[in-house]
């Protein structure tokens, strides 16, 4: 698991990230691609 995944997960449920913000999370090195579909249910 990635260091920021729990706090991306966390900005994410509770509405305060977009899923294209998340999905800059892993173009950034954030959270894998993997987690992105952990996260959001969607394939990165």
């Amino acid at each position: 698991m990635s260091k920021h995944f729990k706090k991306v997960k966390g900005y994410f449920d509770s509405g305060l990230w977009s899923i294209d913000r998340v999905r800059n999370a892993v173009i950034k090195g954030w959270i894998t691609a993997e987690e992105f579909k952990i996260i959001t249910g969607e394939i990165f």
